[in-house]
């Protein structure tokens, strides 16, 4: 029987799905701590722990989420349920974050972000795992299960690209009074507005572009689970999922590689505007170098793995992206004769540039690890006899949170420990604390992402080892099902 293969709509609905992510990771990562530390003018240090915190819930609301959607049955699938309904609380929560009411004080303000931090969290991880975990279930071809993540990465990383440009543009413009632009505190209610609007539509652009798959997975997920969900039960299966070699593996790896994402996170608007003097509606043409290698990214990852295979292609595209973001970062802060000043228009094509292949390798990159996941989940449904796309993507996007926490705490407290100015203009932040900016977004993190990219040599799932997997999966389908216990030992 041939393998079912998924059409372009509903890999593109699928794919569209992410812009629901990009959008709020784009609020977290640029908007939100900005918003608090140089808006509202609460310390950087106090910020970072607060969203630390509220990355802690994840580990709850995350196998939560994928242990729940694993043993959902309903007419509309395992999956499909659970990415409508935090459509509407996902907008809403996000909006509320960006407004907290005048005159709490700092700790007011404080617990506003946490509060809020933890519902649109929660919103977004009972859309984000089971749309991933959807992913898994929809295709089982190794090479297409590359081109449909390709898909969504392309999809998330082009939204992140335009979002933050267009909120610039649109929302953020520089004048005279709020240069940076983004001190402007009333510009931040059409922006969240905005925002909101985005992902409500991405989330139905994919519940309803996907549908069509519904009735196959149905038949697919038929027999219902041999346990209910339970506290006991998802922490067994979490544990079962970690005696996977390789998905201990990537999933370390990933940890400590996406650590310098969090960091960069928190110093992307200040280098924008510190590092490298620019406006917003200088940064806001990085775009158009972003947009060209997301272009070309959507068509190299699966050639890349059909060409070299997964791993190969995951190792070398980390190795260039290190490379990548630290040429400019290092020729700056050593002042070198060539390099052109900050602000300039030789400097802005220089970062478009930048940005172009950085943006270009990362798809790359996050399209082939979630192709990874894929792959672990046909080989951990051999060892323990049953589906758990849930566990394994719940599991992977804990990896994520678990280092933005660590990279949010790190890189707030930082910018505490340059006692990097709250409210400054640009031009009036001093030349050492710029280049103690520089430094720690650039060579000082990029050791923990070679670090993770080592570990990913441990991953050992290649194109042959799943077409072994897919066979004995086959020969263990048309079989009697064998009872196994939660860890995968037969009964």
């Amino acid at each position: 029987m041939p393998e079912h293969k998924l059409s372009l709509p509903v890999m593109f609905s699928y794919g569209f799905g992410q812009t629901s992510e990009a959008v709020k990771n784009a609020g977290f990562n640029t908007f939100l701590l900005f918003y608090y530390n140089q808006v509202l003018q609460v310390s950087a240090g106090k910020t970072a722990v607060v969203l630390a915190i509220a990355l802690v819930f994840d580990a709850v609301t995350d196998p939560v989420a994928g242990g729940l959607s694993d043993k959902a049955r309903t007419r509309w699938g395992r999956r499909h349920p659970f990415i409508l309904i935090s459509a509407f609380p996902l907008a809403v929560t996000f909006f509320l974050l960006f407004h907290p009411p005048t005159g709490l004080g700092e700790w007011g303000q404080l617990g506003w972000l946490l509060i809020f931090a933890v519902l649109v969290r929660a919103s977004m991880t009972f859309y984000h795992i089971p749309h991933l975990a959807l992913g898994a279930e929809m295709v089982s071809n190794y090479n297409q299960r590359s081109t449909l993540y390709a898909f969504n990465t392309f999809c998330g990383f082009m939204a992140g690209a335009m979002f933050v440009p267009l909120s610039y543009l649109f929302f953020f413009p520089t004048t005279e009074e709020f240069n940076p632009a983004l001190l402007n505190r009333a510009a931040y209610t059409p922006w969240a507005l905005f925002g909101g609007f985005l992902m409500i539509v991405a989330i139905l652009v994919c519940v309803f572009g996907t549908r069509s798959e519904i009735p196959r997975m149905r038949e697919l997920s038929a027999a219902p689970p041999r346990e209910k969900f339970g506290a006991r039960r998802l922490i067994t299966e979490v544990w079962a999922a970690f005696r996977n070699r390789s998905f201990r593996a990537i999933f370390f790896g990933m940890m400590l590689g996406t650590f310098i994402l969090a960091v960069e996170g928190v110093f992307n608007p200040f280098m924008g505007f510190h590092f490298w003097g620019m406006t917003t509606e200088q940064l806001a043409g990085l775009a158009a170098g972003q947009i060209v290698g997301l272009i070309l990214s959507v068509f190299a990852v699966p050639v890349c793995t059909r060409l070299f295979d997964k791993k190969p292609t995951l190792i070398v595209s980390a190795l260039l992206t290190i490379a990548n973001v630290n040429i400019p970062i290092i020729l700056a802060l050593f002042e070198v004769s060539w390099f052109p000043e900050r602000g300039s228009n030789t400097l802005l094509a220089i970062l478009i540039f930048n940005a172009g292949v950085t943006v270009f390798l990362g798809p790359i990159i996050f399209a082939t690890l979630n192709s990874m996941f894929a792959d672990i989940t046909d080989e951990h449904e051999l060892e323990v006899g049953e589906r758990r796309e849930g566990i394994i993507f719940a599991a992977r996007a804990f990896a994520v949170k678990a280092t933005s926490s660590l990279g949010l705490i790190f890189g707030g407290f930082l910018l505490d420990y340059i006692q990097f100015p709250r409210g400054a203009a640009l031009g009036e932040v001093a030349d050492d604390t710029v280049w103690q900016l520089g430094f720690i977004a650039g060579p000082a993190t990029s050791v923990f992402t070679f670090c993770g990219m080592v570990l990913y040599l441990g991953y050992r799932i290649d194109r042959r080892r799943h077409a072994e997997i897919t066979g004995q999966l086959a020969t263990m389908r048309a079989q009697e099902p064998v009872v196994r216990d939660p860890e995968g030992a037969r009964k």
